[in-house]
């Protein structure tokens, strides 16, 4: 079996993350910099231009926030959301059926739980693209667009964080735990609309956000003096300079030590907070820890959570590789849609899970399935989305959409939609060189409420 790197892909040297920093370092204030007050200066600055450019931010759609799942490697369709019972065992694969809650519908044999919460979610299974390798099917997944060696698209979090702003002292775009793709970053947007990774992971022993704590050397107390020593120098020279660029300093500051200071902030990553009970239905594994995390973020005002799980790029052993995996992904899914309905929240958070493509209708020589953008299912829910849908289907063997195809343009399009943000809005990138949000795209109606 061939070798996978760290987001489940088979070895691939062209596909490495980001060797920038994520994000900011608090423990720095008052010391060799101020990069958590130069992140706010830098997002006014960037929010400033564009609305000049554009008069203004969205408004907030039926949806509020977003968590997208990505499960990288490509995840077989057949396996999971579009079984082939009455297909020929090459192609219907080594698992049975589980019967959903929707009438007449099934899905693959391993997501017991997730079918209990079919009439809640709307599965399209008849997701289509061109790109059958892993770095182009995931830049489609990621940012609505096809890649381009002629300009770096931003990731539908960096469209929102740009769009939507922050809300409650939070960063806008967090990916657990890390930033897990190349393709999850701003593009030709400004850097501050780039992801705030967690660092480390919520299974941990010990878990913690960098950044949000203070240095151990560091109390309140001194660092309120550090704040109160920026201020007083903050006025010291706008007095003598008079600056428009020196005035706003102290705002940067002060949304800077909001944020570190901010109890509600802090205690969004605080996965301590949930109860044994809580943490044991979603499952304590790295499924069910991470989408916890992201409940709790966008609970507390994060626009758009990303967050991964597993390697799906099973070219062999699928059978085993599923019964490895699937059961983690299957409980924490069925109880993040289950949670966020019990406390009222998802109808106004949209949860969207994707792939970067589906696997071959035929079973390969390995007992694997192998690369195939021509069709696969991606999952949708709340946030507007009508329930208990299943839309589009695709062949007889799992291989063409055969009725209603979604291309990636229109799955953008619609998940825009639902954020309020208008996909036909153009951005500036470099060269002042306006470009659509989504191009091309629509709305597709019958999935909305």
């Amino acid at each position: 079996m061939s070798q996978r790197n760290e987001n489940g892909w088979c070895n691939d040297p062209r596909h490495v993350r980001p060797s920038r920093r994520d994000f900011m370092y608090v423990g720095l204030i008052g010391g060799l910099g101020l990069t958590l007050g130069d992140f706010f200066r830098q997002k006014a600055m960037a929010a400033e231009a564009v609305q000049d450019a554009h008069g203004g931010k969205a408004k907030e759609g039926p949806a509020k926030s977003i968590i997208h799942i990505f499960l990288p490697g490509g995840m077989a369709q057949h396996e999971s959301f579009d079984p082939k019972p009455n297909a020929p065992i090459e192609y219907r694969g080594p698992f049975g059926t589980v019967k959903t809650k929707v009438e007449g519908e099934y899905f693959g044999e391993m997501m017991q739980q997730t079918a209990k919460v079919a009439d809640k979610i709307t599965v399209i299974r008849s997701m289509t693209h061109g790109e059958a390798a892993h770095e182009r099917g995931t830049h489609n997944m990621f940012t609505g667009y096809r890649p381009s060696p002629a300009i770096q698209y931003p990731s539908f979090g960096s469209v929102v964080s740009h769009e939507l702003g922050v809300k409650n002292n939070l960063p806008p775009y967090v990916c657990i735990p890390g930033v897990p793709n190349e393709f999850a970053g701003s593009g030709y947007l400004s850097s501050a609309y780039g992801p705030f990774s967690l660092g480390s992971d919520p299974t941990q022993k010990g878990f913690t956000v960098r950044d949000l704590r203070m240095p151990a050397a560091l109390d309140d107390a001194r660092f309120n003096r550090r704040k109160d020593m920026l201020a007083a120098v903050d006025s010291h020279f706008k007095s003598i300079e008079k600056s428009d660029a020196l005035s706003s300093m102290d705002e940067f500051y002060q949304r800077a030590y909001n944020m570190i200071s901010s109890k509600e902030a802090r205690e969004a990553f605080n996965l301590e907070s949930e109860s044994d009970a809580l943490k044991d239905q979603y499952g304590r594994n790295t499924a069910g820890m991470r989408m916890l995390m992201a409940r709790r973020l966008v609970g507390a005002g994060v626009r758009f959570v990303s967050m991964t799980f597993g390697g799906w790029d099973h070219h062999a052993g699928i059978q085993n590789a599923f019964r490895r995996q699937m059961p983690e992904f299957d409980v924490a899914f069925a109880m993040l849609i289950k949670d966020l309905e019990q406390r009222g929240q998802l109808d106004s958070t949209l949860i969207m899970v994707s792939s970067e493509f589906g696997r071959t209708p035929k079973i390969n020589k390995d007992a694997g399935r192998d690369h195939w953008p021509r069709v696969f299912s991606t999952v949708l829910a709340g946030g507007g989305i009508k329930k208990g849908l299943i839309y589009g289907t695709s062949d007889s063997t799992g291989g063409e959409p055969a009725t209603d195809a979604v291309c990636v343009e229109d799955f953008a399009t619609t998940v825009y939609h639902q954020l309020g943000i208008d996909p036909e809005k153009r951005l500036i990138a470099a060269g002042n060189r306006p470009i659509d949000i989504v191009r091309g795209g629509k709305v597709l109606k019958d999935l909305i409420v």
